[in-house]
């Protein structure tokens, strides 16, 4: 009884599943990456598995990473101190070469070597690749007690995206392969630039036209003020949000980042639990899902 009870459950699984399939076939969902999910072995390998299986169902998924985490810990052993402004990294030229190093080298061909394990056929990038994400330079600007004056932070090597060339990716997403995309551009200047990767990610999105944006985040996606997860939300509900501080602090960029895509023409966005296992396909296959679906207009 206990194994016809189990089947049951795995039958009703696959036919809620269904509908979704044959919904999101053939369209183009970009997942960022990141959090616990991308240094917790079990979770790495549970969302490795879920981008394969988007794939064989009939989804064309883009994987982009970031790798803060462990970019630290390398600059760590090498003994090199650096700072942050407002969560940004100083990145000089000898921390860009450990940057690039770790995001288009170490993590990305983990994730590609993990997603080929598990039956897929993933090919690493970063955005110098065929030259495909053009960055340009942040000038962070902070105000002084001179209230017409303003001091202009020197950040480094970190980059904003400036314009994206779809064509590499979308090639490979388009046939049997699966990219996995490292965060950083190339300037005009030709150096080279870590961009943040949910910026990137949904830049991205935009220029594919893709149908879904995920992002992979270490909290259950976006809270009320008493902690209950909100989903189905607006634009206008999000610009709400923020102005009554209901979303805040790290939250805010993430969120950013999500209405640009929807007003980019990206279909919906979804903030997730990657602490979650298998959380992608959960909130892709599910009528639950796992986190908050943001979308350009109220349901």
């Amino acid at each position: 009884m206990i194994q016809k009870r189990t089947a049951y459950q795995i039958a009703d699984v696959l036919i809620e599943a269904l509908p979704y399939i044959k919904r999101f076939k053939n369209k183009t969902v970009v997942v960022k990456f990141g959090g616990n999910a991308m240094v917790d072995e079990k979770l790495k390998h549970s969302f490795a598995r879920d981008i394969v299986l988007m794939k064989l169902v009939g989804l064309h998924p883009v994987v982009v990473h970031g790798g803060g985490p462990q970019i630290g810990q390398l600059l760590d052993k090498l003994g090199k101190t650096t700072g942050f402004v407002d969560g940004m990294r100083i990145t000089d030229s000898e921390t860009m070469d450990v940057v690039e190093m770790v995001l288009g080298g170490l993590v990305n061909k983990e994730i590609v070597s993990l997603i080929n394990r598990h039956g897929g056929k993933a090919v690493g990038l970063t955005g110098k690749d065929g030259d495909f994400i053009r960055a340009k330079k942040i000038s962070l600007k902070k105000s002084t007690p001179d209230a017409d004056a303003q001091e202009i932070i020197d950040l480094g090597h970190v980059g904003e995206v400036s314009s994206i060339d779809p064509a590499v990716v979308d090639m490979l997403g388009r046939s049997d392969f699966i990219p996995v995309i490292a965060p950083i551009g190339i300037g005009d200047d030709g150096f080279s630039y870590n961009i943040n990767a949910d910026l990137v990610a949904g830049k991205i999105a935009e220029v594919l036209k893709a149908e879904k944006l995920i992002l992979l985040t270490n909290t259950a996606g976006i809270l009320d003020k008493q902690k209950n997860l909100l989903t189905g939300l607006s634009l206008r509900d999000i610009d709400d949000l923020i102005e009554d501080g209901t979303i805040s602090d790290g939250m805010i960029p993430k969120t950013r980042c999500a209405t640009d895509a929807l007003k980019g023409g990206v279909a919906s966005v979804h903030i997730i639990d990657g602490r979650v296992e298998h959380a992608v396909l959960l909130e892709l296959f599910t009528d639950q899902g796992v986190g908050t679906l943001l979308l350009s207009r109220s349901r």
